[in-house]
């Protein structure tokens, strides 16, 4: 079916845009200078363009400077993108000309041009005027910053959420866990005793942590720079309008929401999207973290640490029959791993504004959105499908905790370090637990209490050894 288009004209000169396009000239040519990748702006980019259109609209009729019956047509425009409407419109590649402009002229048309069917015009002749109604007391300079910071905080409880859940499900994981004893860890190496349950606090604590990071750092989103128009002066906004439009903007949104105290600090600085990006970024690397313990605990099941049973969500080879993998963990890293290199990107990008403006902000905005999808989405699969269901193997915790002659270090205060080493040598050596090495040689008498020079008992040494819970005691303060 062949294409139909009309024509257009912009400062440039005409060209062809589909015939039943609500964009425009200046999006069309967005399309063709930037056949890029084929992806479109996230849904938080499309919404909060439309929620600053429709309260400018809201503004500027208030203030007298618009039309009410085109800025009643632009908001109508703008609610119905709100709904979920038109999103297919929104058609300009992430990577694109400086600042945003395209993205704005995107939005511009297509509320203008549906705001022109609405008072009975026909698409193309703009009865209401990207540029003129739609983007009034507004610059791109000023419009995609504090777009970018209403969409992050449109999606921020939706981010927050997955991470109490998260968070929520360790910690009943470590009351589940909490009976186990086990064999700590460091530097991959044999430990002293820690139990199951500590280790999944220690984790949910760490997530806690970074979720109170990224919440502070979204709070430094809620100051809005609209109104500052080209270069932060404000030229062409009334003067009212930067104040009108942060109390508008609340209003539709149910944010919390404030006034910048400096137009130029807010369209000039990337700085809040950087901060609140490295939040992300860092809990990107403690899931990492966790991701991998998990799949240390687990590997085996045969010749592995095993631990802990992770759920057999899906066959783990094409070629051996049985295997299973930890692939939900997999899969976190490699979502972090992506979040990792999003940040990266939002910090180059925000050192790269000069004078009074950032332009790169399109993959700012861009690398924002994707980290919040990213990692929200992520989160969600890998507490259902993964923590929920995660089961201990207390026969092999206790077996390995039994075999580990780090157990000693429970005797030090009696037998002192340098006795306590020779016999973690012996233990290994000969193959046999530190406990039973430690009561032979308290049998044959060659254990001697250094503080009081006798030899050690046999009934001494077992009450060292009878509760190795107690050598977990203590580490978390209340």
């Amino acid at each position: 079916m062949k294409k139909t288009f009309r024509l257009e004209k912009d400062s440039l000169g005409q060209i062809e845009v589909p015939q039943n396009a609500l964009y425009g000239v200046q999006t069309q040519r967005a399309v063709e200078n930037f056949p890029i990748t084929n992806l479109k702006p996230y849904k938080a980019f499309i919404w909060s363009m439309a929620v600053v259109k429709t309260a400018a609209a809201k503004v500027n009729a208030d203030l007298g400077l618009i039309d009410k019956e085109k800025a009643s047509a632009i908001i109508s425009a703008g609610n119905e993108i709100l709904n979920g409407i038109w999103e297919d419109q929104f058609v300009v590649d992430p990577f694109q000309a400086g600042a945003g402009t395209s993205h704005n002229m995107n939005a511009n048309e297509v509320i203008a041009n549906r705001a022109t069917v609405i008072l009975g015009g026909k698409l193309g002749e703009y009865q209401v005027n990207p540029n003129d109604h739609v983007n009034m007391g507004q610059s791109t300079n000023d419009v995609i910053p504090t777009a970018i910071r209403l969409g992050c905080l449109w999606r921020l409880s939706e981010l927050l959420d997955a991470i109490t859940a998260l968070i929520a499900a360790l910690e009943k994981k470590a009351i589940e866990f909490d009976p186990i004893v086990k064999s700590g860890r460091t530097h991959l190496q044999d430990a002293v005793p820690v139990r199951l349950g500590q280790e999944f606090s220690a984790y949910a604590r760490a997530i806690e942590r970074d979720r109170d990071r990224i919440q502070r750092s979204a709070d430094n989103l809620r100051r809005l720079g609209i109104g500052g128009t080209a270069t932060g002066t404000g030229l062409n906004a009334h003067i009212e309008y930067h104040s009108r439009m942060v109390t508008e903007l609340i209003r539709i949104t149910g944010l919390e929401l404030h006034t910048s105290d400096n137009l130029f600090e807010s369209m000039q600085s990337m700085a809040d999207m950087t901060d609140f990006s490295a939040s992300m970024r860092t809990l990107g690397v403690t899931l990492i973290r966790i991701a991998n313990d998990f799949r240390l605990l687990s590997s085996g099941p045969a010749t592995g640490i095993d631990e802990i049973r992770l759920p057999a969500v899906q066959p783990g080879s094409s070629i051996m029959p049985g295997k299973v993998n930890p692939v939900l963990a997999e899969m976190l890293d490699m979502a972090m791993f992506h979040i990792i290199g999003d940040d990266t990107t939002v910090m180059l990008a925000s050192q790269a504004g000069q004078l009074e403006l950032n332009v790169m902000m399109p993959i700012i905005a861009h690398n924002l959105f994707e980290m919040m999808q990213v990692m929200i989405g992520s989160i969600r699969a890998f507490t259902e499908k993964c923590v929920i269901g995660i089961q201990a193997n207390i026969e092999k915790a206790e077996g390995w905790l039994e075999k580990n002659s780090i157990l000693v270090t429970a005797l030090n205060p009696i037998i002192g370090y340098q006795k306590g080493a020779e016999l973690v040598k012996e233990s290994i050596q000969r193959n046999i637990t530190i406990r039973d090495l430690a009561l032979e040689k308290a049998k044959l008498g060659q254990l001697i209490n250094k503080n009081t020079q006798e030899k050690v008992s046999e009934s001494e040494i077992n009450a060292v050894f009878s509760d190795l819970r107690r050598f977990t005691e203590g580490g978390i303060l209340s």
